[in-house]
């Protein structure tokens, strides 16, 4: 292990418990990591250990929630262990023998409710609720607010009779009910729980009362406190934090100070809610360790531990801001989704091993709002390692994989680990595919990243790798494999646009491959995620850019964009003086302007350079010819159909963990 990580190894006191390390894994709403009756499920078991074998010091388990007497049971809310405490005893017994082998703490989540966050909860006003603002949340009577406290309490009592050590209130953060109790903004009570800041804080004072009454004071209680909301109002959010509608800082570290006052032995911050989802749960246009600096804040105000989270997933900088006291540890909720093994790759010198998260949002928070399976992009084995693990194969087949982009890369893996033998053929110079257009943004760096660890694993695990192998159904043949995985990805699309071969029209690939973009005005066709991209990065460079979109609104026909996601891309193409054309149809492309039409009405759009971002269509695969001579062919990734990384990496997992 490098010297400099050193610190990030040592134990950390929490109240009464010491944490071996400074790695938290942080909470997620993982639904298959817990049983029909609020119990751990098997999987969450396998889910919680592995992470544990990886080196994590502390776990944070998702969200659990009280019995329900008061709010409506929500889709997410099977996590109750008041519902059948004898389960979750069980459950919970067998996950700390397991965790505890390798000297892991586990502290559970628990929540008071959602609040206007969710339909049909209450709030402790009258507010508007956050996915439909036409509706406001009910406000809870003081009666119901007891209810919620004595529940809190009641499960905290259950956890240590499981054998936790302690637990983490859920929270004041991300507009949640306490968040919004604790904000004047949402919070115009004229009882003991609104008003002044003290008695905005009451119920937050009451539960960790309650709890070390009840569990005692060695047990440990930490606060999940967002310092600061970054919204200008209900539903928008703010870029810059300085219209602040919401905590401003100030209000926060006064919180902090308070949170300890009243016993809270731990803090784990980080900023925004839901109206600012961006930074609630950043995705790649933010950059990483933006927390630091409110963090740094909090540090200096209280005496007992900062835990910090929000796009930390850098080694080197956690190993700063842990060992210059800035913080004391990290909390990695999305990177520990990612790879489980992460501190035990830092502490055996192997960062450049970390299978790097790349803050897409698609796989965790994504496919939960879809009502999907939540899990990783990059990790298909995510929230089911006991159910969709790798196992050897039974029997050696040499294996043959054509097209070395993720999908490629991500079968070659598999296979290579369950023990086949894999050669993978690529008929460019370097490996990478669409992964390396994807990179060439300064904000998705992590894609280059996620290419890099593909590579290092497959020279790794020794598959045969030929480049510039431009393979034909001969070739594929005369080579004899037992199966043959099609991975030949996807190419542009080029609408027929009279105008569209001048010498100043590049295809979204082109564009992102190096090459300069010659002008200073550009106008990007296609408002679809990738168009939107390269617009915000030529932006970032100083030009003057246009995006001409045929529908009648921007990332609504490119597949599914996380809000997060969404959100910030909006608000960064307007910080930027972006220029969006939404509804409008390109007729022509001259050399220096686009002409597009409107209701009749045709513009002309000054254009020294024009890029096509009109979406991709699969290759052809050459699947049927190799299948007629009896070899077996699957199809995966963009080749088959057109998606994202995560449906390519999922697709290839899938397909080689049962060949």
């Amino acid at each position: 292990m490098s010297q400099k990580y050193n610190y990030l190894f040592t134990p950390l006191k929490i109240g009464s418990v010491t944490v071996k390390n400074r790695f938290c894994a942080g909470p997620l709403t993982l639904p298959s990591v817990f049983g029909p009756f609020g119990e751990f499920s098997p999987n969450g078991i396998e889910y919680f250990e592995a992470r544990a074998r990886g080196g994590f010091g502390l776990i944070f388990t998702g969200a659990m929630h009280p019995d329900v007497h008061v709010d409506p049971i929500h889709p997410y809310d099977s996590k109750q262990p008041l519902k059948s405490p004898a389960a979750f005893k069980r459950s919970a017994i067998e996950l700390l023998e397991r965790t505890e082998a390798y000297g892991c703490k586990i502290f559970p989540q628990v929540s008071m409710g959602y609040g206007r966050n969710s339909i049909g909860c209450f709030a402790p006003s009258e507010i508007p609720y956050y996915y439909d603002p036409s509706r406001k949340a009910p406000a809870l009577t003081k009666s119901q607010i007891k209810i919620k406290i004595h529940q809190m309490v009641s499960t905290a009592s259950l956890l240590k009779q499981c054998g936790f050590p302690g637990m983490e209130v859920h929270a004041m953060h991300w507009g949640y009910l306490i968040d919004q109790f604790a904000m004047s903004f949402m919070n115009s009570r004229n009882d003991e729980y609104g008003g002044e800041l003290e008695n905005r804080l009451r119920v937050s004072r009451e539960i960790i009362e309650g709890i070390k009454q009840e569990c005692g004071q060695d047990f440990a209680v930490s606060m999940r406190l967002a310092l600061k909301s970054y919204i200008k109002d209900y539903n928008t959010p703010s870029l810059s934090g300085q219209e602040e509608a919401g905590r401003t800082l100030a209000e926060g570290l006064a919180i902090a100070k308070r949170l300890e006052e009243y016993g809270y032995d731990c803090l784990s911050v980080d900023f925004g809610q839901y109206d600012s989802f961006y930074y609630a749960a950043p995705p790649c246009y933010m950059e990483k360790g933006r927390i630091l600096t409110l963090a740094e804040k909090a540090k200096k105000v209280v005496n007992i531990p900062i835990l910090c989270g929000g796009r930390m997933n850098d080694p080197d900088l956690a190993s700063d801001a842990v060992s210059s006291g800035k913080i004391d540890a990290i909390v990695l909720a999305r990177p520990s989704l990612a790879d489980p093994d992460y501190p035990i790759k830092v502490q055996t010198g192997c960062p450049e091993e970390i299978r790097p998260c790349i803050a897409c949002n698609q796989g965790c928070i994504g496919a939960l709002k879809q009502g999907k399976r939540a899990g990783c992009a990059v990790n298909a084995q995510a929230a089911r390692e006991g159910t969709f693990g790798l196992t050897p194969a039974l029997k050696k087949k040499s294996i043959l994989i054509i097209g070395g982009g993720v999908a490629g890369m991500e079968a070659a893996r598999v296979s290579a680990l369950r023990g086949h033998s894999v050669s993978l053929w690529e008929k460019s110079d370097v490996l990478g595919g669409s992964l390396r257009p994807a990179g060439a943004h300064e904000f998705k760096q992590e894609m280059n990243d996620l290419n890099n660890w593909y590579i290092r694993q497959l020279k790794k695990l020794e598959v045969t790798v030929h480049l510039q192998k431009n393979a034909s159904s001969k070739d594929i043949l005369e080579a004899k494999p037992d199966t043959v995985i099609m991975a030949v990805g996807a190419e542009p699309t080029l609408p027929p646009i009279p105008g569209i071969d001048h010498s100043n029209v590049f295809d979204c690939v082109t564009a992102l491959s190096g090459n300069s973009i010659p002008g200073q005005t550009v106008v990007v066709i296609g408002g679809g995620l990738v168009g939107c991209e390269i617009a915000l990065g030529l932006a970032q460079e100083g030009k003057q850019v246009t995006i001409i979109e045929f529908l009648p609104d921007i990332l609504s026909g490119s597949g599914f964009v996380p809000e997060q996601n969404e959100q910030m891309m909006r608000d960064l193409l307007n910080d930027l003086d972006v220029r969006l054309k939404t509804g409008y149809r390109v007729k022509e492309i001259f050399d220096q302007a686009v002409v597009c039409s409107k209701d009749s009405l045709d513009i002309q759009i000054p254009a020294e350079s024009v890029i096509i971002a009109a979406g991709f269509h699969p290759r052809n695969s050459m699947s049927a010819e190799i299948i007629e001579h009896g070899i077996p062919v699957y199809e995966i990734g963009d080749g088959k159909r057109v998606s994202n990384v995560m449906t390519a990496i999922s697709d290839a997992y899938t397909v080689a963990r049962s060949i």
